[in-house]
């Protein structure tokens, strides 16, 4: 039997998004020798291009990614293209990843992202990052004036179908799997200044034609002419490993997520989460702004450590 490699790191960064190459930059600017352990699933690879990130909106998502790749390689980080399945803690921490290599550091950074689960409505996921949407800071530049649906999963959506009134007013609420009776009266009375219809009853299916969104069918038969319609995917924090480690999870609207302090340092020393591992609503520029924060904290971390250890 082959035994297995076990290699050293001061840092293992597990996800190879913003936050994560993010923090990656940092701690190899600050000569750390630092894994990035990437899995290949960036959270917004459905989309075309992001936005709302100075200097680089408009960017393709694999774009970006692939110039932060390049960047910590200058600084010596290491990035191996694996899956983390494992990790415990002793005196360092050991990861286990998926094709049998085993790591070991002195500090982690969890920056795992999140994953979506959409809406069981046939079309929904063929057309996710395209004419259907999520959010609007991301996409709603440019469908603006478009005719917008918003399907509603929890009566939290009425909430979302009001934000996007800020980029059309031709806004239509279906509510889906959301009864009318649930809707307080401060949402009929916000959705109607809104200029929000509202249509009830669930959603068979999306009308497509030519490749592109042309309506929504609803399940008598009807069909409603709508060219962009938002959702509310159902989040699942990637925890796993925030998990395995014991860190303290508080539970949110959106799922739980790992209790941590303003630099990202979890409940468990040593580890810190960044970017969607942390929270629901972090975009690209949250992100790479907690990897950083993170990074930086790590480093310093290390410093006082190295020196209050010394002789």
């Amino acid at each position: 039997m082959t035994e297995k490699l076990s290699e050293q790191y001061e840092v293992i960064v597990v996800g190879g998004g913003a936050a994560g190459l993010s923090a990656a930059l940092v701690l190899g600017r600050a000569r750390r020798r630092t894994l990035v352990v990437d899995a290949g699933e960036p959270r917004n690879a459905p989309a075309a291009h992001m936005h709302g990130f100075l200097s680089r909106d408009g960017m393709p998502p694999t774009d970006f990614l692939a110039i932060g790749r390049e960047e910590i390689a200058r600084y010596g980080v290491e990035l191996v293209r694996d899956r983390a399945v494992d990790v415990t803690k002793g005196e360092e921490f050991t990861v286990v990843l998926a094709g049998g290599r085993t790591m070991r550091a002195r500090r982690l950074v969890i920056a795992t992202g999140l994953r979506d689960e959409l809406p069981a409505v046939p079309g929904v996921a063929e057309r996710f990052g395209r004419d259907v949407l999520h959010c609007p800071y991301c996409h709603g530049w440019e469908v603006r004036d478009q005719a917008f649906g918003v399907l509603a999963t929890t009566p939290l959506s009425v909430h979302q179908a009001l934000m996007v009134s800020q980029w059309s007013k031709d806004v239509t609420l279906f509510l889906h799997s959301v009864a009318e009776e649930e809707l307080s009266d401060d949402d009929l009375r916000r959705l109607a200044a809104a200029g929000v219809k509202v249509v009830p009853g669930e959603v068979a299916e999306l009308v497509v034609e030519d490749d592109r969104l042309t309506g929504v069918r609803l399940a008598d038969g009807t069909a409603q002419a709508r060219e962009v319609l938002f959702v509310a995917p159902h989040a699942v924090p990637q925890t796993g490993l925030l998990e395995r480690l014991g860190a303290e999870l508080q539970e949110t609207p959106f799922g739980a997520y790992p209790v941590v302090d303003s630099t990202g340092l979890t409940s468990v020393p040593g580890v810190w989460a960044a970017g969607n591992a942390m929270g629901f609503a972090e975009q690209v520029v949250n992100a790479a702004a907690g990897g950083y924060r993170a990074g930086a904290t790590i480093n310093g971390d290390l410093l006082m450590n190295d020196l209050d250890a010394a002789p």
